[in-house]
């Protein structure tokens, strides 16, 4: 257990932001990156806070939708932005970021995951 700890923190995807498992006060760290990836309001909620696997499965969901989002307005942007009278040089610029965004939010994704590991881990 603690040999696949040590791989989650050297690991790529690991969040600078988050401890190393296992050491002091590694589950607040990974619990207050957690809570900046979800609305506000679900970080208030009580479970939420006392749980941070819970709060780990919340962000996973909260990170897919937010893929799908940026995807469609990827796939979506050359179609529709011309109807609102913009630039070509803001619809390209557009669309670049809405790129960057969705290979962005696929790596808080697998640092999301690698979080999640980490906590179900440390609670058997």
């Amino acid at each position: 257990m603690i040999m696949h700890l040590t791989t989650t923190r050297i690991s790529p995807d690991w969040p600078c932001q988050v401890k190393t498992p296992g050491s002091y006060d590694w589950e607040r760290s990974a619990a207050k990156w957690l809570r900046d990836l979800v609305p506000a309001r679900y970080a208030s909620y009580p479970a939420l806070i006392r749980h941070p696997v819970l709060l780990a499965r919340h962000a996973q969901i909260q990170v897919q939708h937010e893929i799908r989002v940026a995807r469609t307005a990827l796939q979506t942007a050359r179609a529709d932005l011309p109807a609102l009278g913009l630039p070509e040089s803001v619809i390209e610029h557009t669309i670049k970021l809405y790129a960057a965004e969705v290979l962005q939010l696929q790596h808080i994704a697998r640092s999301v995951r690698a979080v999640t590991g980490a906590l179900v881990d440390n609670g058997r």
